[in-house]
């Protein structure tokens, strides 16, 4: 499914992982990493990882926030432009994909999916991503 997704917005520059991260920042503006690590069920590494090349391109700035131990994500307005740009084609892929499944098995996709993410989210974050392994 990603697959679908990350080919349709490749014209513009982005994957859907990347895409689901500027959703995020655009509708909680100035949030900290860990919190959108949170709220999207991605580790820190992952998160990082996923927001460096955003920052790259500026479609991004990390802050310091009032307690400088904190940072704070913000979308520049390259950021909203280009989320703008990638919304359209995100858009287009959905109403194909829609098509195809017919409306019955897109709600129960999308009622699934809502599921898996309640379930995720109630466990919490991994604690084997919360501390190194050990080599046997």
């Amino acid at each position: 499914m990603t697959q679908v997704y990350d080919r349709a917005l490749r014209p513009v520059g982005l994957r859907a992982t990347q895409l689901t991260l500027l959703q995020a920042l655009e509708r909680g503006e100035g949030i900290t990493p860990s919190r959108l690590g949170m709220q999207l069920a991605i580790d820190a590494t992952t998160l990082s990882r996923t927001l460096r090349p955003l920052q790259r391109r500026g479609w991004i700035a990390i802050a310091p926030a009032a307690d400088r131990r904190e940072r704070r994500l913000h979308l520049t307005p390259a950021g909203r432009r280009q989320l703008a740009r990638a919304q359209n084609k995100w858009k287009r892929i959905q109403v194909r994909l829609r098509k195809r499944l017919g409306r019955g098995e897109w709600r129960r996709l999308m009622v699934a999916l809502e599921r898996v993410t309640a379930a995720v989210l109630d466990e919490g974050p991994d604690p084997r991503y919360h501390r190194r392994r050990r080599k046997p």
